[in-house]
C-alpha cells in the first residue's frame, strides 16, 4: 500500500468507529423519503430527538457537508475520503443528516463565484441546517428558454427593488431564503442582462403559493415580488453577468436530480421490491427488466462518479451534466415503473406510497430541463451535430 492509501484506511477506519458510535439506530434506515429528511431551516421540525441529535452530531464533524472547507463549516474532505464517506455512510445504511438546495446547488455556486465575506455569511449557516433554500429560476414566460426571465430588478442607488413573478419553486412556502435570477439590463441581449441575487422570503413584498400536483404532493409554488427591496451586498458574480453564475449552478442541480437514477434515489434494490410482490420474481419478463435495470443503476451511478473525479480535477462537469440528469431521470422512471408493474392492483393503494411516487417520477424529466432539452444540448454541444 501507497503511504496515502494507509492514510485513507486510517480515515476510514476512524470514520466507522465515529458512525458506530454516534450514528442513532433509528437513523439506519437509509431513509431517503420525503418523511425521513430533514430538510432544516428556521421553521423546522424535528421528527424525532434522534434526527435533532444525528444532525448536531454531524454538523460538529462537518459532515453535512463533508467536502467544503472548515472555515464554512464543512469538514475539508478530498475527493478520495469524500468516496469512503459515502461508502462508510451506506455500509451502516445511515441516513444522510442534512438536505437542501442551499448544499446541492447554492453552496457549490458561492463557493465558485461568491466573495469571501459572502461565503463566511452564508456557508456555514447551511452547513448547520439553520436556513432553508429555494430556487427562483423558472418565470410563466421563461421555463426551458430560462434566459429569458423577465423579473424586474431596478438599481435604486443603495438598494435594488424587484417586481415579479417565479413560478414552480420548490418548497418557497417553507423556505427561509430565495435565490434567483432577475433581469437587470432590459435592453442588453437576453443572456447578458441578468444577475444572480440573494433575497430572504420574509422581506416585505414576497409571497408564495402552493401549485397542486396530480401526486397530491405540492413541493411546488408560484413565489411573487412585489416591490422588494433588498441591500446592494445580496447579489453574487458580476452585475449582468448572473448567467454565468445560473449555468454553474445548473451543472450541479442536474447532477443531484441524476442522482435519482442511481440506488438512493430508487430505494431498496428491484430485486427484494419484486420478492415481496404477488409475482414476485417468478415472472421472467419482469425479472429481466429489473436485472437491465439494476445493471443500468450501476452505470449511472459510476459515471456520476467519473465525472465527479474529472470535476474535482478541475475540468469539471460541464455540459456532461445534461447526460447526466437525462440518464438519471429516465432510469427512475422506469424503475419505479418496474414497481408499479410487480406490485399489480396492489400498487395502486395511495397509502403506501407506490402510486405517488411514480406519479412524482414524471417531473424529474421536466424539472431542471425536459429530457428534450437535455437531448438537444448533448447534440449540439457535446457531439457536434447541426442545429
Amino acid at each position: 500500500m501507497t503511504e496515502d492509501a494507509d492514510q485513507l484506511e486510517v480515515f476510514r477506519s476512524e470514520l466507522r468507529d465515529w458512525l458506530e458510535q454516534n450514528c442513532p439506530a433509528s437513523m439506519r434506515d437509509g431513509g431517503n423519503d420525503e418523511a425521513s429528511i430533514c430538510w432544516g431551516g428556521k421553521n423546522w421540525d424535528f421528527t424525532s430527538d434522534d434526527q435533532r441529535t444525528w444532525l448536531q452530531r454531524c454538523v460538529t464533524k462537518g459532515y453535512t457537508v463533508p467536502t467544503w472547507p472548515v472555515e464554512y463549516g464543512g469538514a475539508g474532505l478530498s475527493r478520495a475520503q469524500e468516496k469512503v464517506f459515502h461508502e462508510e455512510m451506506a455500509a451502516v445504511d445511515a441516513r444522510y443528516p442534512l438536505q437542501s438546495f442551499g448544499i446541492w446547488m447554492l453552496g457549490p455556486a458561492l463557493l465558485h463565484f461568491g466573495t469571501h465575506e459572502q461565503k463566511l455569511h452564508y456557508l456555514p449557516p447551511i452547513a448547520r441546517g439553520e436556513v432553508r433554500w429555494c430556487q427562483g429560476y423558472s418565470e410563466p414566460g421563461a421555463g426551458s428558454d430560462l434566459a429569458n426571465v423577465q423579473t424586474k430588478c431596478e438599481d435604486k442607488g443603495d438598494h435594488w427593488l424587484v417586481n415579479g413573478q417565479k413560478i414552480w419553486t420548490s418548497y418557497a412556502n417553507k423556505a427561509d431564503w430565495i435565490f434567483a435570477l432577475v433581469r437587470t439590463d432590459k435592453d442588453a441581449p437576453k443572456h447578458k442582462g441578468i444577475s444572480f441575487v440573494l433575497i430572504d422570503m420574509e422581506t416585505p413584498g414576497v409571497s408564495t403559493r402552493p401549485i397542486q400536483l396530480i401526486s397530491g404532493v405540492s413541493p411546488f409554488c408560484e413565489t411573487f415580488f412585489d416591490d422588494v427591496s433588498f441591500p446592494k451586498e445580496q447579489v453574487v458574480g458580476e452585475i449582468n453577468r448572473g448567467w454565468d453564475v445560473a449555468k454553474y449552478l445548473l451543472t450541479h442541480e442536474r447532477e443531484m436530480i441524476s442522482a435519482g437514477g442511481g440506488s438512493m434515489g430508487g430505494g431498496r434494490a428491484l430485486g427484494a421490491v419484486l420478492a415481496d410482490s404477488e409475482t414476485g420474481l417468478s415472472d421472467p419478463i419482469l425479472r429481466g427488466d429489473a436485472m437491465r435495470a439494476e445493471v443500468d443503476t450501476l452505470a449511472v451511478e459510476l459515471t456520476l462518479e467519473r465525472y465527479k473525479d474529472q470535476s474535482e480535477s478541475g475540468q469539471g462537469t460541464g455540459d456532461a451534466s445534461a447526460m447526466l440528469k437525462y440518464m438519471g431521470t429516465e432510469l427512475n422512471k422506469r424503475r419505479l415503473e418496474l414497481v408499479m408493474a410487480a406490485g399489480g392492483a396492489d400498487a395502486l393503494e395511495w397509502d403506501d406510497g407506490r402510486a405517488p411516487n411514480w406519479l412524482r417520477t414524471k417531473a424529474n424529466s421536466i424539472e431542471g430541463g425536459t429530457s428534450e432539452v437535455m437531448l438537444s444540448i448533448l447534440s449540439k454541444r457535446v457531439l457536434g451535430l447541426p442545429g
